[in-house]
């Protein structure tokens, strides 16, 4: 059941004082780099310690982290604690071997720290023994008080391991221990994804919700996948309320819009996607999407000028020439549009969709050289619709290539081996180059494969066309 929001009632209330902790902890960072500037020795507990190096470590402060760890061992020699933490730094740079060893001291000493499990399994993980990592895991659940982390660390192997099933059941104990933990919530939708599980994702992700109606990262996947499912409806509403929680929540307002416009809701598209634009700096891809919009709601200034803004933001994104390129295509003006697919070609030369587009748009500009140039590209980067191919042969034709008109559609034939205007072609440019043998054999299986299609032998050979002989062998054909 959804819960009832108003958007009155939500509300983030954070306290606008630091914890009793939080003071301490950094209390402790300003004291330890006092010392440093001063060259002063102060004394911190070990706890202190741990939480300093911590902090350098998860900053990718390494040097800093590295010089805390020997003053504190040279205060707190025997602490496990901070021994641990020498673990985890040697594995860091990938001193598996001592690390080990330390570990196996550790052990003798405290065989039911679970910190030492974790640490083993680390160290097994770095060595792909991920099987053994989680054997080592478990062992940790016997003795740790933080079961989530355990479960999620023993998700993370399985995933390693490209078992996603038994990651996703790791995720989902790790959530029943701790609802708050996103990594594992999102890691949980992975899995249930990549197994093609999206109804039963959407049906964990409604119990999830009725457990944490406000996770808002929960209403975002369940859009989603909604989206992934092409349940629109549905994908707006989860956004909907994902955007109440938060309502900076700029993924949210971007899926949100992406579902909109599949709906044909252009207007309110174009109004969560300038949302995105209010949240963040413009992206070139939110600029598209609008002018995109606006083109579809027949505003083509609009959406002009939006085409644009997509390019000036980001001058790379081929997609925004391209969209260019295409408004100009609609608007018939072949020679802007061909100005613009050489700015995307310029990007990416080795799209065949837009070399398709240039020769379209060369071949509407009888240029036929150039469109042929175009479809032979389409075709090497690896374009094998059959209207391509076929295109590509009649300006061939056009241009007197005969020869490689016909080798191109014997490579043809070997995609569309029963295409009936493949044979016809073949018939007529076998003609033309008078290997008649040839031309009545493709002739005959043209005319097997599709007989009312003989019009394009007069279309496209009209000299071959007018020979009695092939008038004759369609006669003659028609009466079997």
């Amino acid at each position: 059941m959804m819960p009832n929001f108003k958007l009155g009632q939500i509300l983030k209330t954070e306290s606008m004082q630091l914890s009793d902790e939080e003071e301490d902890y950094n209390l402790s960072l300003s004291k330890f780099e006092s010392m440093l500037k001063t060259n002063k020795v102060l004394f911190f507990d070990s706890e202190e310690f741990e939480e300093i190096i911590l902090h350098y470590l998860d900053t990718g402060k390494a040097a800093l982290a590295k010089k805390a760890l020997k003053l504190a061992l040279d205060q707190h020699p025997k602490s496990t604690g901070l021994k641990l933490v020498q673990v985890e730094m040697l594995v860091y740079d990938d001193k598996l071997d001592i690390a080990e060893k330390l570990l196996n001291e550790l052990y003798a000493i405290e065989p039911h720290n679970e910190e030492i499990y974790i640490q083993k399994a680390n160290i097994c993980s770095k060595r792909d023994q991920h099987e053994k990592a989680v054997e080592l895991l478990k062992i940790a659940l016997q003795y740790t008080d933080d079961y989530a982390d355990v479960y999620n660390l023993i998700g993370m192997e399985y995933l390693f391991m490209d078992n996603l099933e038994l990651a996703k059941e790791s995720f989902i104990k790790c959530l029943e221990e701790d609802i708050e933990d996103q990594s594992a919530l999102y890691n949980v939708v992975y899995c249930f994804e990549f197994l093609d599980q999206n109804q039963e994702a959407i049906s964990y992700l409604d119990n999830y919700i009725e457990k944490n109606p406000y996770s808002e990262i929960a209403w975002h996947q369940k859009g989603r996948l909604h989206y992934g499912l092409k349940e629109y409806e549905n994908a707006i509403r989860a956004f909907d309320y994902a955007t109440l929680i938060d309502d900076e929540f700029l993924g949210a307002f971007m899926e949100k819009a992406k579902a909109l416009e599949r709906l044909e809701r252009y207007d309110e598209a174009i109004e969560s996607y300038n949302r995105t634009i209010e949240l963040d700096d413009a992206t070139s891809y939110a600029l598209l999407r609008i002018g995109k919009c606006y083109e579809k709601l027949g505003n083509k200034v609009l959406a002009l000028k939006f085409y644009n803004e997509t390019v000036h933001e980001d001058p790379l994104l081929d997609k925004g020439w391209i969209a260019i390129t295409d408004f100009y295509l609609r608007e018939k003006n072949f020679q802007k549009a061909l100005f613009f697919v050489n700015k995307a070609l310029a990007i990416d030369n080795q799209n065949r969709m837009y070399w398709k587009r240039y020769a379209s748009i060369n071949k509407q500009m009888n240029f036929f050289e150039e469109a042929e140039f175009g479809y032979r590209k389409a075709v090497e980067f690896g374009d094998t619709e059959l209207e391509t191919w076929l295109f590509w042969v009649d300006i061939l034709q056009f241009l007197g290539e005969f020869e490689t008109a016909i080798h191109t559609l014997l490579q043809a034939g070997d995609y569309y081996p029963e295409e009936n205007e493949i044979e016809y072609r073949l018939s007529g440019l076998y003609f033309m180059i008078h290997d008649d043998r040839k031309a009545k054999i493709h002739l005959s299986n043209a005319l097997r494969l599709n007989f009312d299609n003989y019009i394009l032998i007069e279309d496209l050979f009209p000299v071959v066309w007018e020979t009695k002989m092939v008038q004759n062998y369609i006669e003659k054909h028609n009466k079997q």
